[in-house]
């Protein structure tokens, strides 16, 4: 083991200084916990201090709740997510307190029950404030719930620093079908959680990624990983208005000109799904060689109001909002499908997309831009295809 200068950050990691090597009957694919050369970050949350609340949220102050956007993307009342379970991917604990505060602000109950699993079985499931901070883990537990407030369990898996150790419980575990990530790293090899996201598609397991909120992608670009993975949902940002508070959706753009989208900076080959003709255009200034992002987007201006770390605020934004939203809906999309589940759903929403009925599923996104990319007609690399445009969709991916 060796302490080395790290390549593209101010600090030093430790790694071995040759590739282990173990005596197996069968190939070894990769061998993680021996270096900490990525450090996870939460991939896009920040506030808007002093910034007001949406004129129609529903929340104090102005500010959009989860319920809020529930009824400007389904609209709906008979699916809940009865019976299902979302898992959410996160390197910290929580503090159930502060997820319970929240729905006692709102007059909401909380009835899904919250499971924290230890992923490497080590790491603390507990984060009391000032010694930790929950703040991305307790927005993404309420947003995965206010979508889906009939879950049967929202399973936290916490691992101070293995990806590989989430993903492996998750897959193992296949309890969870709806996974969301609000997190991003620099993997040094960008292929090596792949054989975990094939095992979510084939086992009807759905992984949904926040695709940052810095903006465009750029060659050196941190943390964008696993947003552009192919074998993920990427998740990109919009600014939503609905018709009044608590009301349904009235119109969108783009999270301007924050929303993560891009060419992979990673270099992941371009997706099958991503080669058909009209997804990729000149107007669009999409890749034909690399993975383009993101697929699909919902709001995540800095006009959400969550409560973290003891307290509760209004100002906070990020697509670390928008995944777990678009997670939440996936469980109202697996309810309707029991007891089958959709798995990968990318190929079928590039689909619909380039069919007659796309309006009909997907809200288009076609204003707005993330300083390099600008929202198009169809699909653009700001906010992919758009937001869920109520039950269209799920009938759609559920028939």
């Amino acid at each position: 083991m060796g302490v080395y200068q790290h390549p593209t950050e101010g600090r030093m990691f430790y790694a071995p200084d040759r590739e282990p090597t173990a005596d197996l009957a069968a190939p070894l694919w990769h061998i993680t916990g021996l270096d900490n050369f990525s450090i996870p970050q939460p991939a896009s949350l920040w506030r808007a201090q002093g910034k007001q609340g949406s004129t129609t949220g529903s929340g104090p102050g102005g500010y959009f709740i989860g319920s809020d956007i529930r009824a400007a993307y389904y609209g709906g009342t008979s699916l809940t997510g009865s019976g299902q379970s979302i898992g959410l991917v996160e390197f910290a604990g929580y503090n159930v307190k502060d997820v319970d505060t929240y729905f006692s602000k709102l007059g909401q109950p909380r009835n899904p029950t919250i499971t924290g699993v230890s992923a490497d079985g080590i790491s603390s499931l507990n984060c009391t404030y000032p010694n930790c901070d929950d703040t991305e883990q307790a927005l993404d537990i309420e947003e995965a719930i206010s979508m889906a407030p009939g879950l049967s369990q929202v399973r936290v898996y916490v691992s101070d620093t293995s990806d590989t150790a989430i993903f492996n419980k998750m897959a193992s575990e296949n309890i969870a079908k709806s996974l969301s990530c609000s997190w991003g790293w620099s993997p040094a090899d960008p292929s090596s959680d792949d054989p975990y996201f094939k095992e979510f598609a084939l086992q009807g397991q759905s992984l949904f990624v926040a695709s940052g909120d810095s903006g465009a992608y750029a060659t050196k670009s941190k943390y964008v990983y696993p947003a552009d993975d192919a074998y993920v949902t990427s998740v990109g940002g919009t600014d939503l208005i609905t018709a009044r508070a608590g009301g349904p959706w009235e119109s969108e753009t783009a999270w301007t000109p924050y929303s993560g989208g891009g060419i992979s900076p990673n270099k992941i080959a371009i997706p099958s799904y991503q080669t058909t003709a009209g997804v990729i255009t000149t107007a669009n200034k999409g890749s034909k060689t690399y993975r383009n992002s993101p697929d699909v987007a919902a709001e995540a201006n800095t006009d959400n109001y969550i409560c973290y770390d003891g307290t509760c605020a209004g100002g906070w934004g990020g697509t670390s909002f928008a995944a777990p939203r678009w997670a939440g809906y996936l469980a109202l999309v697996n309810q309707q499908s029991s007891p089958a589940w959709l798995g990968f759903i990318n190929p079928t929403v590039y689909s619909i997309g380039l069919g007659a009925s796309y309006g009909l599923n997907l809200h288009d996104i076609t204003s707005g831009n993330n300083r390099t990319y600008s929202a198009q007609k169809g699909y653009d690399l700001v906010t992919g295809w758009g937001s869920p445009n109520g039950s269209g969709l799920i009938d759609s991916l559920a028939p």
